[in-house]
């Protein structure tokens, strides 16, 4: 099968699949960079450029968009086609589809099914604390 170059693979992809736009997949691939970069400093190894699994690359994500974008994070990512982790798991595995990104045997679509509530991740963090906790009881 032939190699594409990312910008060519998501052209693909979204000539076929057009529920996520060029714009979601390029982020996804920096939030897979900034994930790597991450994990890479946290363990102090300069050799940690591996594989992370789905929780990681989500939270990877979601600090990236938090940082990126702030309150209008769930804004961007919807216009993007991008609503629940699930559909970073479908980008993930049409990417992987596509040759792009690799996989291990026990990765899966569903380790990216339900992992937080895009409210609860990049809305509530900017709500006032009353809001943020919900009514007084």
């Amino acid at each position: 099968m032939q190699k594409f170059s990312f910008d060519d693979a998501v052209e693909k992809i979204t000539g076929q699949d057009d529920r996520y736009s060029a714009g979601g997949y390029n982020f996804l691939r920096e939030a897979l960079d900034f994930t790597i970069s991450t994990l890479g400093a946290a363990r102090h190894d300069p050799k940690a450029k591996g594989h992370v699994d789905g929780s990681q690359l989500l939270d990877g994500f979601r600090r990236l968009a938090l940082e990126r974008f702030g309150p209008m994070a769930v804004t961007v990512l919807n216009e993007w086609g991008i609503r629940c982790t699930g559909d970073v798991g479908e980008m993930v595995f049409n990417l992987i589809d596509a040759e792009v990104f690799g996989k291990t045997d026990s990765d899966t679509r569903e380790d990216f099914v339900g992992v937080y509530d895009f409210h609860e991740a990049f809305e509530q963090p900017f709500l006032p604390r009353q809001q943020a906790r919900g009514p007084s009881q």
